[in-house]
């Protein structure tokens, strides 16, 4: 049995609202494991990707961003707690993919997070994989508890 076979996904595929055409939406549950990220990643990228036009810088920015979400989630903050999940919700439409990753954690303020830009700050680790994401995503927002994370990415 593969690990996918132990996640639960749900794929359902309705008429968006928004008049942008057919949007397939995937809701997985992720243990908070760290070795189940690349596998979550390429079954939502392979999803994001079917039937799309999207390019190969798409597709990098896709999964760079979502792997360092869900590890924030995992590592950050569910702890890696194995009692804890990780839950993923992604909606797949024609001009742009929205991802949401929530943790069980307690959550956090983004806004106090540093950028790993300033000489104060370079060799802080903490804060490099939420610059990334603000880098690759178009948007990017997160729950007033900060345990949960919207991420929009265009298909330009």
């Amino acid at each position: 049995m593969t690990a996918l076979l132990r996640l639960t996904v749900r794929r359902s595929e309705v008429a968006a609202p928004s008049g942008e055409g057919i949007t397939a939406e995937i809701s997985l549950r992720l243990p908070s494991e760290v070795v189940w990220i690349e596998e979550a990643v390429e079954l939502i990228a392979r999803h994001c990707l079917a039937g799309y036009q999207s390019s190969s810088r798409f597709r990098f920015r896709l999964c760079v961003a979502l792997s360092e979400a869900l590890a924030n989630a995992i590592v950050c903050g569910n702890g890696e707690d194995p009692t804890k999940v990780v839950h993923i919700r992604v909606e797949c439409l024609v001009e742009q993919v929205h991802l949401h990753v929530t943790d069980q954690g307690c959550g956090f303020n983004p806004r106090t997070i540093p950028e790993p830009v300033l000489p104060d700050d370079i060799e802080n680790p903490c804060g490099r994989g939420l610059f990334l994401i603000r880098s690759l995503m178009d948007q990017v927002r997160f729950n007033d508890r900060g345990n949960s994370i919207c991420m929009t990415l265009r298909r330009h």
